[in-house]
């Protein structure tokens, strides 16, 4: 029979560090940061049944504006509808086109007409005349 006592004693060792050992620190330890992490973006998925592809689109918009009314923190010009089975096939919701001076188009994806400013005579941005 071989002798593998020095394979045994390795593993003790390094089951001795992983638990402090000798050491002042373990090997494995939390990652060192300087200061709280910036906010993310995380996102929730939904399900529903639906008819059809425009009635789940419907379905879509009001949900997505009616918990945006409850929860104002929520970017709803980043909410998209997807079939259950294929997330990678997801369409935004939203326009969400740029305009002039930085704001966006809150009307829903593939709206008719194109974007004004507020206020009368707004300057115009997107497709359109």
């Amino acid at each position: 029979m071989r002798d593998d006592r020095a394979a045994h004693r390795r593993h003790r060792r390094a089951v001795a560090g992983l638990r402090h050992g000798d050491r002042e620190e373990p090997l494995i330890a939390p990652a060192r940061r300087s200061g709280a992490r910036p906010p993310r973006y995380f996102t929730v998925h939904l399900g529903f049944e639906a008819a059809d592809s425009t009635s789940a689109r419907e379905l879509a918009v009001a949900y997505a504006e009616a918990l945006g009314l409850l929860r104002p923190e929520l970017a709803l010009g980043a909410a998209a509808l997807s079939p259950a089975d294929a997330w990678h096939r997801a369409e935004r919701l939203f326009c969400g086109a740029v305009g002039p001076d930085g704001e966006r188009c809150a009307d829903v994806a593939g709206h008719p007409g194109f974007h004004h400013a507020p206020g009368p005579g707004g300057l115009g941005w997107g497709d359109g005349d």
